[in-house]
């Protein structure tokens, strides 16, 4: 097994050096394929020897541990890449995994809030940065300005909460209301922002300038003693939730991923072209994308009932009776 793992990090190397892959998808590729090559090495096999059966016979297993499909085809998207690369470097002359189908799955609509739901969120945030008096403590001032401008930029650009909680401490000083984000792949798009988030911005990093000169020095808006320096994403979450008890709202339905969701979908209810979405999100494809549109067809039916003549004519016979 010692030579597929040396294999495995050869091949992280290259997914981290030509092709930009991020440290979350290099550490779920490591997860994938350290579970893969220890199934391989139970069966007295492996990668560079193996076959299709080896590889269906791993996803079963998967199956069986009662894993979903859309973490089976995860697992076999890994694997794939994998074996493409030792097929490249002439490590093997195959592919096994080239014919082995991927799972089964329905494509699960994503969970977002409506926009009720997130002025409430919001509400709540701006009500507890706006208090003052002798109980308030620094700290919790920040915090909570913090959780303010974090909330406001998330759902007035979409951004991943990765590239959110990363952003450098230079964003909320530009002069005007727009973002320079390097997302998936390292390709950057340009986002813009709403009058309300850029004042949240400048109102955090106001209160975090007056905090002292620990953080004077930092590079990230949103700083952190963390291993990375800024605000971890678990923390964020973390945050989200709890606001959204005290705003009462259901924790489970609320993440940083949610209000991603949120702002994808709030866009297109609203008129927003699906092309112009897919950039602001930064989806590679616009298949992925159009998940979303699944929010227009509230909306198409209610302007048929309100318009449609037809419909109009039933709508009055139904009151008469």
């Amino acid at each position: 097994m010692q030579g597929d793992l040396l294999n495995a990090e050869s091949f992280l190397e290259m997914m981290s050096a030509e092709r930009g892959a991020s440290a979350n998808t290099l550490a779920a590729y490591r997860r994938d394929l350290l579970r893969y090559l220890e199934f391989l090495s139970a069966r007295g096999t492996q990668a560079l020897t193996c076959g299709a059966a080896e590889i269906s016979g791993f996803l079963a297993t998967a199956a069986a541990d009662g894993m979903a499909a859309s973490t089976q085809a995860r697992l076999l998207s890994s694997i794939r890449q994998f074996h493409k690369f030792l097929f490249s470097e002439g490590l093997r002359g195959d592919d096994p995994s080239a014919t082995v189908d991927a799972p089964r799955r329905g494509r699960a609509l994503p969970k977002i809030l409506s926009v009720a739901e997130v002025d409430r969120l919001i509400g709540q945030a701006e009500t507890e940065a706006a208090r003052s008096g002798p109980n308030v403590t620094t700290a919790a001032r920040l915090r909570s300005a913090r959780l303010l401008a974090l909330l406001e930029v998330l759902y007035a650009s979409g951004l991943r909460v990765s590239e959110l909680v990363t952003l450098p401490r230079a964003a909320a000083n530009a002069a005007n209301r727009f973002l320079m984000v390097r997302g998936k792949g390292n390709k950057e798009r340009l986002v813009p922002l709403s009058a309300k988030s850029h004042a949240a911005m400048k109102t955090y990093l106001a209160c975090l300038d007056s905090a002292g000169d620990a953080h004077r020095e930092d590079v990230f808006l949103f700083p952190a003693a963390s291993e990375e320096g800024h605000l971890t994403r678990q923390a964020f979450a973390r945050d989200l939730k709890d606001l959204a008890i005290r705003a009462g709202l259901a924790p489970g339905r609320v993440s940083p991923h949610v209000l991603r969701h949120a702002f994808a979908s709030h866009l297109l209810q609203n008129g927003a072209d699906l092309r112009v979405v897919q950039q602001l999100l930064g989806h590679a494809d616009i298949s992925t994308t159009q998940i979303y549109t699944h929010v227009l067809d509230q909306r198409m039916r209610e302007l048929v009932e309100q318009h449609h003549p037809l419909a109009q004519s039933l709508a009055k016979s139904a009151k008469s009776r």
